[in-house]
């Protein structure tokens, strides 16, 4: 097996506490029933959808937010019939989505180690740590800036590029399994994240010297 010589991050719900629990918080506070929301969700991602849909276009940058939570709101139902307020949605959608410190922590020691970083995410527009993710990331590609979106072939290659690494030296960590199986395709080893604690484990795995390093930690 290649020596793994980057590790590329997804951002929400990966770099941050879980999307799912800022999602669900935003449906109870403006009272809109999750079925509506979910139902419009998996019709805009799926993978049967026509390229083009609303969350295909806001990720790629064609849509701004306003324009997106326009058409998002028109889609959703409140539990009393009232219309859901489209100024400022996908601001509230997100609001309660907090960085994760354990996984900046894990992308300090892996440079720390020399490793290569990188954060790959598709954005909803909405806004992002610059300061904090440029001093652990060594490349940053967020969709909406660069027109391109997971799981697309281009958009792995261009953070490769950037890196300046081989896919098959490369790790991908994401918490969407769709996002993983486009990395593959490019010929890079993925890793699910689905909380700090595993994601270090499955790194540890895979970068040696990460593993002597959380070894000595626990001495």
């Amino acid at each position: 097996m290649s020596e793994v010589e980057a590790v590329v991050f997804d951002y929400g719900g990966v770099m941050t506490t879980p999307v799912r629990d800022s999602i669900a918080a935003w449906l109870a506070a403006d009272g809109i029933d999750p079925e509506s929301f979910s139902r419009t969700l998996k019709a805009w991602l799926s993978r049967g959808a026509p390229a083009g849909t609303p969350v295909h276009r806001l990720e790629t940058g064609e849509l701004t937010p306003d324009e997106f939570g326009t058409l998002l709101a028109a889609e959703l139902v409140t539990h009393h019939g009232d219309p859901v307020v489209a100024d400022g949605v996908v601001a509230r959608l997100f609001a309660g989505m907090r960085a994760e410190p354990a996984m900046f922590d894990l992308v300090t020691e892996l440079r720390g180690l020399g490793v290569r970083t990188a954060m790959l995410s598709n954005s909803w527009g909405n806004t992002y740590p610059r300061e904090r993710i440029a001093e652990v990331f060594d490349e940053i590609v967020i969709s909406g800036e660069v027109g391109l979106r997971k799981p697309q072939a281009e958009i792995y290659r261009l953070v490769l590029d950037g890196l300046e690494v081989a896919p098959e030296r490369a790790v991908f960590v994401d918490d969407a399994e769709p996002n993983l199986a486009g990395a593959r395709d490019v010929g890079l080893r993925t890793v699910l994240h689905t909380d700090p604690a595993g994601t270090r484990a499955a790194l540890a795995a895979l970068v040696p010297g990460l593993r002597a390093h959380l070894e000595g930690n626990d001495d």
